[in-house]
């Protein structure tokens, strides 16, 4: 039924950050004249996890995955000659959401703006980092305080920011079905509505829950997504009302962003993706009753690389075209009835409530982190099993692979690089912004985040006044981890073999062979070296080696290349693999193979997985690299006997 009036578009965002924030504050400008509607901030790996750029483990992640924000300097470039209290502001932050909101409201201070009318949104959903993604620091409950720190603040200052983004994004990613993704999202919620209940009072609760925002995936069975959206909605409206009693039906909308799936990006040809995201991006806005709030689409190369201005403007010109250009927003619920729509809701509204059932039988979503990390390895290994065997079709990469030249591939290999020198200015100016920053006043600011922390007091109030010390990012963190303790996620990869040994029977035989002229099991060591979080990969390859019958070891993320390399030393490993996807592969690669023949360890294979460009996977193996691998690799078992014939030859060398 066509309406009388034409619905607004959702917002329209790119996410985006590189380099430093003087080159980001230039894209931001360029991707608003081009009539982005708002602003989606990717911050770099140790701005993430709360350390300054100059820190060990910063070293070769500055500006990689996103934009370093060091101090309130970085912020005040980041967002120069943009007015805040007229932007719409969503920024990917989460174990340092605090000091990154902080530092975004001492900037619109000093713009003048009114904080109150700014809008915007933190992730701050340390849950799913423990789950799949891994930028968090503290332990479960001391994370669980600071979020709760957020929304108590920004209820009452910021009434119109979203000061939780509860993000089942990269629950997808990490291989969640779409009840699990509504499960482990919805069980997320709640535990933050619940510690919220406690210090709220009772009349204000409801405004509280209305601010709570959610940031989801949408994958390419898109009526599955859609279906999944529509529940989304029916059970967060059914958990507002009969959970939190809130009577305000405006109080209990499902409010989302989105990007759609970047897991399902292909690096082979990586110019069928265009379509992959456009129709991913119909799961989340042909039902109106379902649509998203705010939308931000990934580039079509982002499986290459970090996408060039270009690109990230072609998946904008996507969205307008839709938003502007067809009648979508004259209609209706172009769904509202539709039997086979229906029923798919009610099956997956029906699984979702077991699954929520089974959590809150465990203590919630806190106490069921390990549990949720390693039903999610299963759920991605079965998917991953299911492309390797053609059950699952791939175009592009397990069929119809019969491909010309891509003419959208350039000279400069259709991606952006960042200049390794980016990373050394970047501590320039961080150096130097220590040198002129009042001593005293920092000390100061310090003493009164520790005095919060240690007391229990919010922490948003004293981070702004850090803040406009001219505290640092790491600072900051380091207050957090001297109050709270550091925290080692769960792997979800168990020690004992899975019963999914189906078409493995050659690579157990011949892991079996070449352990008995080892005189014992094949030890393959696991690595993630540096900040890099996405550990999909990493524990898919222990998996699947453990399942073969080698003896893996796999610690989870954020090792330093001297605790992967003395971890090989104890362990006696045959060989070393490596993953690191966050481009920051060659100086990483390089210390390990440097550690390695200090310790005349040089006789070990070392192997490489990551989003490594060819000239760059050329580099590794000049380093003494034996493989490189890329999501093209996508054959587990072709990988597993390749360890085998690497241990095989290094036997023979011997």
């Amino acid at each position: 039924m066509t309406q009388t009036e034409k619905d607004r578009p959702w917002l329209i965002r790119t996410y985006a950050g590189h380099s430093t924030a003087k080159a980001s504050n230039a894209l931001y400008r360029g991707n608003l004249a081009k009539g982005q509607t708002g602003l989606s901030v990717a911050f770099d790996l140790p701005t993430q996890t709360g350390y300054d750029s100059d820190h060990v483990l910063a070293r070769g992640e500055v500006g990689k995955v996103g934009v370093p924000v060091a101090h309130l300097g970085d912020m005040r470039t980041l967002f120069d000659s943009i007015p805040l209290e007229q932007m719409n502001t969503s920024m990917t932050i989460n174990a340092t959401a605090p000091w990154l909101l902080a530092l975004y409201i001492a900037v619109a201070e000093e713009q003048g703006a009114d904080i109150s009318k700014l809008q915007g949104t933190v992730q701050n959903d340390i849950i799913k980092e423990y789950l799949s993604r891994g930028t968090y620091i503290c332990p479960p409950k001391p994370s669980l305080k600071l979020i709760t720190d957020v929304a108590a603040y920004c209820y009452r200052n910021v009434p119109k920011w979203n000061p939780m983004n509860v993000c089942s994004y990269h629950l997808q990613e990490a291989g969640a079905t779409p009840e699990q993704e509504l499960a482990f999202a919805l069980a997320t919620a709640q535990a933050v509505l619940d510690g919220m209940r406690e210090i709220v009072p009772e009349e204000d609760f409801p405004t509280v829950v209305g601010r709570i925002s959610f940031f989801v995936n949408a994958g390419i069975r898109f009526v599955t997504e859609m279906c999944k959206m529509r529940a989304f909605v029916d059970l967060w409206d059914e958990i507002c009302l009969t959970r939190y009693g809130v009577t305000n039906p405006k109080l209990r909308r499902f409010r989302y962003g989105v990007q759609v799936n970047s897991l399902g990006l292909t690096e082979q040809q990586p110019e069928n993706n265009v379509y992959r995201i456009l129709i991913e991006m119909l799961a989340v806005t042909l039902s109106k009753n379902a649509r998203a709030r705010a939308v931000q689409l990934p580039a079509w190369n982002e499986a290459l690389g970090l996408p060039r201005p270009w690109d990230q403007q072609w998946s904008m010109r996507m969205q307008q075209i839709l938003a502007y250009e067809t009648d979508l927003l004259e209609y209706d619920d172009l769904f509202d009835n539709n039997p086979a729509i229906d029923a798919k809701v009610a099956e997956l509204k029906k699984n979702a409530r077991a699954e929520l059932d089974n959590l809150e039988g465990m203590g919630g979503a806190i106490s069921s982190i390990e549990y949720m990390k390693s039903r999610l390895v299963d759920s991605n290994s079965d998917r991953l099993n299911r492309i390797e065997s053609g059950m699952t079709t791939v175009v592009g990469v397990n069929k119809f692979t019969t491909s010309e030249p891509s003419p959208l591939m350039s000279e400069d290999g259709g991606i952006m690089t960042v200049d390794p020198a980016t990373e050394q200015d970047q501590i320039d100016r961080l150096n130097e912004w220590r040198e002129t920053r009042d001593e005293n006043a920092v000390k100061s600011a310090l003493e009164g985040l520790r005095a919060a922390a240690t007391s229990g007091a919010n922490i948003m109030e004293p981070s702004i006044i850090a803040a406009k010390a001219g505290v640092t990012t790491g600072e900051w963190a380091e207050e957090m981890r001297r109050a709270f303790g550091t925290y080692r996620g769960p792997t979800g990869v168990s020690a004992s073999p899975s019963n999914k040994t189906e078409g493995l029977d050659e690579i157990r035989a011949a892991v079996d062979a070449i352990s008995d002229t080892l005189g014992r099991r094949l030890k393959f060591l696991v690595g993630k070296p540096g900040l890099d979080g996405h550990s999909n990969g990493a524990e898919q390859i222990a998996v699947r080696a453990r399942d073969s019958g080698m003896d893996i070891t796999y610690d989870g993320i954020r090792m330093t290349p001297e605790e992967i390399v003395d971890a090989a030393s104890k362990q006696d490993a045959h060989v070393i693999g490596l993953s690191i996807l966050s481009g920051s592969h060659l100086p990483l690669v390089e210390d390990v193979i440097e550690r390695l023949k200090a310790k005349k360890m040089s006789h070990i294979p070392v192997i490489v997985g990551g989003i490594i460009p060819d000239e760059d996977a050329e580099k590794l193996i000049k380093m003494g690299v034996s493989k490189v691998y890329t999501p093209k690799n996508f054959e587990l078992n072709t990988i597993m006997m390749d360890i085998v014939g690497l241990v095989n030859h290094s036997l023979i060398a011997a």
